[in-house]
């Protein structure tokens, strides 16, 4: 019986152990990794407040814009629209932070598809930075159609970079909404990919840094039969750079932890509590 005791003590203080790092692991999400939500511009520091992207469904964007393409070649944003549907991805290519990211789902996201690059459809990656010239846009390329791995890679999947009024109207017609810090010398943007048809009119939208292969396949059969998606809902994240330690976002950011950190261990004597209880119960 006493082993029996004892084996069941072992069993709760294992059940307590993790039921309180589950308790934590699900606190501190819900405080510090919970993507922001579009709707909460006014919480936001003042770098983020004008961030975000909209959904601008059936615009059209201007396929007369002026680019470069990998190589430097001069391109026109039109010469990648007309016959297959096209995936746009908007980043900068000397983003320390979530732009790879980003771009790392993109790529996971396009190998689970059945669909080819280059083949049922274009990707087109473009920096929104005036300062990416094509040299770095050509490592890019060389990079991420060497991990796709598939024949056509590299005649499908074009990076582009231009000059800040083309980058302007392209990012303007599809909604996407960033900012410069000049502190930091980097860019505050929300991350997402845009599919349009092949008129260059705006079909569907994914936010995040991944992007489900069984939607995004049906996305990019509807718009390249010129169909127009519903809109879908805002789940921001933002890539920005901030010093936690100080400022108003700082202190925010501080005050949900202690918050979360309180919940946290009331929740776990409560827990810790009622076992107890039940413990002494089950020994009378």
């Amino acid at each position: 019986m006493r082993n029996s005791s004892l084996s069941g003590g072992r069993q709760r203080h294992v059940g307590i152990r993790k039921a309180g790092g589950l308790l934590l692991f699900y606190f501190l999400w819900l405080a510090g990794a919970r993507p922001a939500q579009a709707g909460d511009s006014t919480t936001r520091p003042p770098l983020l407040r004008g961030v975000g992207i909209d959904q601008n469904l059936n615009q059209q964007v201007p396929l007369d814009l002026p680019f470069q393409d990998e190589a430097g070649r001069s391109v026109k944003l039109g010469d990648y629209f007309g016959k297959k549907a096209v995936v746009l991805s908007l980043v900068y290519f000397s983003c320390p932070m979530l732009c790879t990211t980003a771009e790392n789902g993109l790529l996971e996201s396009l190998k689970d598809l059945k669909f080819d690059v280059g083949k049922e459809f274009e990707v087109l990656t473009v920096s929104f930075d005036p300062a990416d010239k094509p040299p770095v846009a050509n490592a890019k390329k060389s990079l991420y159609a060497g991990l796709y791995g598939r024949p056509g890679a590299d005649k499908g999947w074009h990076f582009l970079t231009g000059n800040e009024t083309a980058i302007r109207r392209l990012t303007e017609a599809v909604g996407f909404h960033y900012d410069y810090d000049p502190k930091t010398r980097q860019f505050a943007h929300a991350t997402g990919i845009v599919v349009l048809t092949p008129e260059g009119k705006i079909s569907r939208y994914f936010y995040g840094i991944h992007y489900p292969s069984g939607d995004l396949r049906l996305a990019l059969v509807e718009s390249s039969h010129n169909k127009i998606g519903s809109p879908v809902d805002q789940v921001l994240l933002f890539c920005c750079q901030y010093d936690p330690a100080v400022g108003k976002y700082g202190l925010i950011i501080s005050r949900i932890f202690q918050l979360a950190g309180a919940i946290t261990v009331v929740s776990l004597g409560t827990f810790m509590l009622v076992m107890f209880r039940h413990d002494r119960q089950a020994r009378a």
